[in-house]
């Protein structure tokens, strides 16, 4: 099962400054968790690497993330491009 998902990060702007990269990579792997009904979210390098990319303070307001279920349920996410 793949699926493509644009994750809003938008409400992780209203915490800390300094904790917000590290918070929105658990929203995203929560998200997966939630929406693909599954106990573990491994994520691709490029989302990290999306995420942390203009530093701990600015990340972005929403990111878009190809997501599929292995046979073991574990999902794994990769960062769409467009």
């Amino acid at each position: 099962m793949e699926r493509v998902y644009t994750i809003p990060l938008r409400k992780v702007k209203n915490v800390q400054r300094t904790i917000r990269a590290p918070r929105a990579i658990r929203e995203v792997q929560n998200f997966l968790k939630k929406h693909m009904k599954a106990e573990k979210v491994k994520l691709d390098a490029k989302i990290n690497e999306k995420i942390w990319e203009r530093s701990i303070q600015k990340i972005p307001s929403k990111i878009k993330v190809k997501a599929f279920k292995n046979t073991n349920g574990i999902v794994e996410a990769e960062l769409e491009e467009n």
